[in-house]
């Protein structure tokens, strides 16, 4: 079977236009195992994932090696029976040259030692994502480590969340990857990739994760976003446990514009929602969003606040025990922001961090 033979020739939806952004295949998504062609030598394959985040969305390109005509893989999917189960289904037709890894997080780089194990391709990433990743395997433990619990305690945490988290173990990232292989090829800033029929320039992002990798190809008007652009929702930004004093939602704000600089015709290939068009426009939104919630922030904490008590500021729906640590991170990334521009100051008062604007 060929590579080309597993693509999806069903009828896209209807294109049409939300909120300034053009979707020209409409809200319609391949089946799991047909991925579909959306520009020459470019798959889509929508994979699920067992989350309220359904699917993320995955890339086959075109592509050639020493043994012949093949496909390279943009990220993976989480190290799940449902991820495992699609590519098990379509492995047999693709002979695989390379997995590329936009970044560290489990949906994406979970099948990525799996995949190059089964396969024998190389394994591409940026650095920083790799290590992050192969550290993150490594830190598998019974109990949660201090600096967990003292970011809980820092942000305000109501004892019952504490004493959840302190009974569980800490293992999830390292269940959620397969290992990664001992060695990798680094991936930089303005590489150039030469993939099949084109040439893609790798635009580095940062906030989301410390070295977010995208693929550019302008002459054919594609880019692969990965999680730094989104259409619909905005990527999670949160202050790392391991480096509590960086700033993640500038770096975030500064890779907005940095992207600015692309081409606004882009069909800008997303990992989760669809297709569309309109990348400034969106670069925009998620600019104006932060922004607001940075201003709504400072209003909040004219008293002194603990990040815990910032949620209903920044999140539009109540935050549960299963996005705890995610919104905790969030909101200390944003008021870690307003820190570093001279908006805000810290200061504890018994186990928490206590913020005010200034």
């Amino acid at each position: 079977m060929s590579d080309q033979s597993l693509t999806d020739h069903s009828v896209p939806g209807e294109r049409y236009t939300h909120r300034g952004l053009d979707y020209p295949l409409g809200q319609w998504a391949p089946p799991a195992d047909r991925p579909h062609e959306v520009a020459p030598g470019v798959r889509w394959l929508r994979m699920p994932l067992p989350f309220s985040l359904d699917h993320i969305n995955l890339w086959l390109l075109d592509d050639r090696d020493e043994n012949g005509p093949g496909t390279a893989i943009v990220d993976t999917g989480l190290n799940a029976p449902v991820c495992r189960d699609v590519w098990q289904a379509i492995l047999p037709g693709l002979h695989i040259t390379r997995v590329i890894v936009t970044h560290f997080h489990p949906d994406h780089v979970g099948l990525a030692g799996w995949l190059c194990e089964k396969t024998g391709a190389p394994l591409d990433m940026a650095r920083t994502e790799y290590l992050y990743a192969r550290n993150l395997q490594l830190d598998a433990r019974e109990t949660p480590p201090a600096e967990a619990i003292a970011l809980a305690l820092d942000a305000g945490w109501p004892a019952a969340a504490i004493a959840k988290l302190q009974a569980q173990k800490w293992r999830m990232f390292a269940s959620a990857t397969a290992p990664l292989p001992g060695r990798y090829h680094r991936l930089c800033d303005g590489d150039q990739l030469s993939i099949g029929g084109r040439n893609w320039r790798i635009v580095v992002g940062r906030g989301h994760a410390p070295e977010h990798v995208c693929l550019v190809d302008e002459a054919g008007q594609v880019m692969i976003a990965g999680d730094q652009v989104l259409p619909r929702i905005s990527s999670n930004v949160s202050l790392p446990l391991m480096e509590p004093m960086a700033d993640p939602l500038g770096d975030w704000l500064d890779s907005i514009e940095q992207f600015r600089a692309l081409p606004e015709d882009l069909l800008v290939l997303p990992s989760h929602g669809h297709p569309f068009h309109g990348l400034h426009e969106r670069l925009a939104q998620l600019a104006q969003g932060h922004a607001e919630r940075l201003d709504a922030l400072r209003t909040f904490c004219a008293t002194p606040k603990t990040a815990y008590e910032c949620f209903p500021v920044l999140f539009s729906r109540a935050v549960d025990d299963s996005m705890i640590s995610l919104a905790t991170g969030e909101a200390l990334a944003h008021l870690r922001r307003l820190e570093v521009q001279g908006l805000m100051r810290r200061e504890r008062y018994g186990t928490a961090l206590w913020f005010t604007a200034v």
